[in-house]
């Protein structure tokens, strides 16, 4: 009796073992099909967006590749090889700004710049940081990430985390770091 059941007990080890690692493989299949993959509805090389308001040009945005994904749920715009976007205010004064790599949700009107992000206005100033987002609405740009900003009036700055408006008129640091040397 008991090596009829050890020849059962190994019988059933070896079944379940097999049915295992069957259904396993059943399971990545059955994970892929579920993945959703974004379609893009549309797709373009070298383009050059002019913003308007009344008439006047608020924005241009130039990028070498855009894909639209406007049928998706939450439709967005993406530009995997960077954009160089210009800012014009009412009085002609611009901002340029440009990352490795920027994304748009149409829904919110925010832009999601990312990768070496450069940004300069028509004052001198100037900020470096890893990704900056600008919502188009307010007019007002924000990151939580580290930063570099330079003032030819005020100086460098670093720190992590700030929020200003599109003229740098208002800035709101939230971690500012600072080297202080001191004399012999």
């Amino acid at each position: 009796m008991s090596l009829l059941k050890k020849i059962l007990k190994n019988s059933v080890t070896v079944f379940a073992v097999t049915l295992f690692f069957a259904c396993e493989s059943n399971f990545k299949e059955i994970q892929k099909i579920n993945v959703s993959e974004f379609m893009a509805t549309g797709e373009a090389d070298t383009i050059n967006l002019k913003y308007t308001d009344s008439g006047r040009i608020k924005a241009v945005l130039v990028s070498p590749k855009m894909f639209d994904y406007g049928n998706e749920k939450y439709p967005f715009m993406e530009f995997p090889k960077g954009v160089e976007v210009t800012l014009y205010d009412q009085n002609g004064k611009k901002n340029f700004i440009k990352s490795d790599y920027a994304i748009t949700f149409k829904g919110t009107q925010i832009i999601d710049l990312q990768g070496n992000v450069k940004m300069t206005s028509d004052g001198g100033q100037f900020l470096e940081t890893e990704q900056l987002y600008y919502d188009q609405k307010n007019e007002w740009f924000f990151t939580e990430k580290k930063f570099k900003f330079t003032d030819p009036l005020k100086g460098n700055t670093s720190g992590q985390g700030l929020d200003f408006s599109k003229d740098f008129n208002r800035i709101n640091f939230q971690k500012v770091y600072a080297e202080i040397n001191e004399a012999e």
